[in-house]
């Protein structure tokens, strides 16, 4: 994972400079010296996530703002819950606080869907992993909230790991000549391949996969491949299930005995929790 630190500083540059410009116009209506206190809530259960970013974008307007944060990233947080108590120069408490908000929504939301995910499987030995299916510029951040829900990061990009798929398959001259120059080229990396049928499978393993990305597979299909994988794998691959599971065919997916199911839903179908700043409360 990359340095997450900087991450966070480049997130909140980029969002601070997008909302306040040359400076926010509203807070001018206030006085300098006047103080504030504010406390977030969330107006639905949730799992959260984005604590750092918040703690990031108030420190660029004043290092003594004081925040208590009252719950943890990764804590389960019920409805009407109090997360944060802030207090500070009521300017920079009104100037940060739609951007503050903003990272601790998205992420939070990205957490609480994982979260519903990483329930539905439980009891069986799968994990949930996340895809490249992102919001542009808070990949890093997204992949920290899926921590947070319990959920595994896949590779961050393009860069870290390979994944064959069907064009490149295509293109590469077809699945074993693929592994083999993703071999040649990158040996140090891990190589996935992605199969639509059991005889692509097949094709895979003979190959020397070590990881296979099963796209689509029904049910039956997966249980099939779990089989196949067992008696033909030497040594059995990783296999992941991907591609139009849902909350609620997920756990089905889980119990056919696949070692990973990866879900662009964790980052992609997202809705922002529902969450308030508000003054004057102690």
């Amino acid at each position: 994972m990359h340095d997450l630190r900087s991450v966070i500083e480049k997130n909140v540059s980029d969002a601070l400079a997008e909302d306040l410009g040359k400076g926010d116009l509203t807070a001018e209506l206030i006085s300098e010296s006047t103080a504030a206190v504010a406390t977030i809530v969330t107006n639905e259960s949730m799992v959260q996530a984005g604590r750092p970013w918040v703690d990031e974008v108030y420190r660029r307007f004043d290092p003594n703002i004081g925040i208590e944060w009252l719950t943890e990233d990764g804590d389960r947080v019920r409805a009407g819950s109090s997360v944060a108590r802030l207090h500070g120069p009521a300017r920079a408490l009104l100037s940060g606080e739609r951007t503050a908000l903003n990272f601790l929504q998205t992420l939070s939301a990205t957490a609480t869907v994982t979260a519903a995910y990483v329930d539905a499987v439980s009891g069986t030995a799968a994990k949930i992993l996340d895809t490249r299916k992102t919001i542009p510029g808070l990949r890093l951040a997204q992949k920290y909230a899926v921590r947070c829900g319990g959920g595994v990061n896949h590779r961050i990009g393009l860069f870290d790991a390979i994944l064959i798929k069907e064009n490149h398959i295509l293109s590469a001259g077809g699945i074993e000549a693929a592994i083999v120059e993703a071999r040649r080229l990158h040996p140090g990396l891990p190589v996935e391949i992605e199969v639509e049928s059991i005889h692509e499978m097949k094709q895979a393993l003979r190959a020397g996969a070590t990881r296979l990305l099963l796209d689509n597979f029904t049910v039956a299909r997966l249980r099939e491949a779990v089989a196949v994988n067992a008696s033909e794998g030497d040594p059995p691959a990783l296999l992941e299930a991907s591609g139009g599971l849902t909350m609620e065919t997920v756990k089905a997916a889980a119990e056919t005995g696949v070692d990973v199911i990866s879900v662009g839903a964790l980052t992609k179908n997202i809705r922002a929790i529902d969450l308030s700043m508000r003054f004057g409360e102690r």
